[in-house]
């Protein structure tokens, strides 16, 4: 993305003025005369939402005020950058509950643009650093920029080799390693569920296992699980062309890892990570695995391919299998893995599922801190049983009297994930509705909240 969080700028600045609805009248009693006249003219009273632009006595932009409504929110500042004049800004001032780093990294949350495949980009709007690390705000905006970049982009560009390059580009940056294991090498790194799942795709698109590792030994670890298809067809169970159309982003939780860890990684925290990203294509040809196949997994535990559809779950297996084998501090799952949990909580607010009481009530603080949602749902054991099988350890696709198909999908994933604290999160990583500050498209969920975790929890 193009800077437009700045520490320094050699142009004039344009004032930000944020003010509630109920500080409105106080605060205008203390302009100039001709900002109140714009302001009474343009009906100003300070609701959500509300901007003017006030021209000085020769028409040049001189400052902007900004209504936050009754409730002052930092997320209302996303809006700001599709609003704005193009110019460069400062907060010259806005509410002291708000901290001036969530305002700029709001507006830099909202000045976000996919616009690879255009021919003009256009300018935007800046803001100039002033009194808060914009560093920080910066290193979370890009992460954030990288997932739904990654989103965004149509899988004839974001295919399993361009991950592994990202993958590599920001191991080189941070000065972290990365092994990868690729096509028949699968099986014989004992990787069969990412094998089973990826082979059907041309010899290009080969599914691939990716560890990154990074950190001084000593520190505890941190397991970052992203589920990587970069188009899911549904295999021989194949998909309407309705639920086909988005399935480039089925790859979000491999974007969403691979951010997180970028955030970690500028930031030096003071711990280890492992980033296991299972990358395949879900495609049809004659070596497709079928329904009613049994495949083996890392951990030892035969699965019966009940649908082919449910194929996140196989390769989040292998990964999380792998992740047991380093004794994690941490294990965190991210992944686009069932229609279920959006029928639940819909696109905005991502379900996440843990049995650990403390982690759980972490992660709602943070939630509510960093202004970026999730809900937990339970690991209801009574439904369980739904993945038996008389073939096979267990099988893909719960039996239809268990319904809850998200808390079914955390089930299995739980029979392969290291012990000690593990939270999966079932993302959508995609806005259908658009909305001041949140384009249509790609978007970054919870990894904000992940990230502030993660530095309370390890400094």
């Amino acid at each position: 993305m193009s800077e437009v969080i700045l520490d320094a700028s050699e142009g004039a600045l344009v004032p930000l003025y944020a003010v509630t609805d109920q500080e409105t009248a106080g605060f205008l009693a203390t302009q100039p005369g001709f900002v109140q006249a714009i302001a009474r003219f343009a009906e100003f009273k300070g609701r959500a939402g509300q901007i003017v632009a006030v021209p000085d006595a020769d028409g040049v932009l001189e400052r902007v005020l900004v209504g936050l409504g009754s409730a002052p929110d930092a997320m209302a500042f996303r809006a700001l950058p599709a609003k704005l004049p193009v110019a460069t800004y400062r907060i010259a001032q806005a509410p002291a509950v708000l901290a001036r780093e969530q305002l700029a990294l709001a507006f830099a949350l909202g000045s976000y643009r996919f616009d690879r495949y255009r021919k003009h980009g256009g300018e935007r709007p800046k803001l100039l650093v002033d009194g808060y690390d914009g560093a920080e705000v910066r290193r979370v905006a890009h992460a954030c920029a990288l997932a739904k970049d990654m989103i965004n982009t149509p899988a004839n560009d974001m295919g399993p080799l361009q991950i592994e390059t990202i993958a590599r580009e920001i191991a080189e940056q941070y000065g972290a390693q990365v092994t990868v294991f690729e096509g028949e090498g699968l099986l014989e790194a004992n990787y069969p569920a990412v094998h089973a799942v990826g082979r059907a795709a041309t010899p290009e698109r080969a599914p691939r296992m990716l560890e990154m590792t990074w950190g001084e030994g000593g520190r505890p670890l941190v397991a970052i699980v992203g589920k990587g298809v970069v188009f899911d067809t549904g295999g021989l169970d194949i998909k309407p062309s309705s639920g086909m159309r988005l399935m480039k982003k089925d790859m979000g939780g491999a974007a969403h890892a691979l951010a997180l860890a970028r955030m970690i990684m500028g930031a030096n925290l003071p711990v280890r990570l492992a980033v296991l990203v299972p990358v395949v294509e879900n495609a049809i040809s004659s070596d497709a695995m079928r329904p009613g196949d049994v495949i083996g997994s890392r951990k030892g535990l035969t699965i019966e391919i009940g649908n082919t559809d449910a194929e996140g779950r196989l390769i989040l297996a292998d990964a999380l299998s792998r992740a047991a084998e380093l004794s994690p501090a941490l294990t965190l799952t991210l992944a686009t893995l069932t229609g279920a949990a959006r029928a639940a909580l819909g696109p905005q607010l991502p379900p996440f599922f843990t049995d650990d009481e403390e982690l759980a009530a972490a992660l709602y603080r943070h939630a509510e801190a960093a202004a970026d949602p999730m809900w937990r749902l339970p690991l209801w054991k009574g439904y369980a049983e739904a993945l038996d099988t008389d073939i096979a350890d267990l099988k893909n696709d719960p039996d239809a009297w268990a319904q809850a198909g998200a808390v079914t999908a955390a089930l299995f994933l739980q029979r392969f994930a290291p012990t000690g604290p593990w939270a999966h999160f079932d993302i959508y990583a995609w806005n259908s509705k658009p909305g001041p500050g949140r384009p249509s498209g790609g978007e970054a969920q919870t990894i904000r909240a992940l990230y502030a975790l993660i530095r309370e929890r390890f400094q």
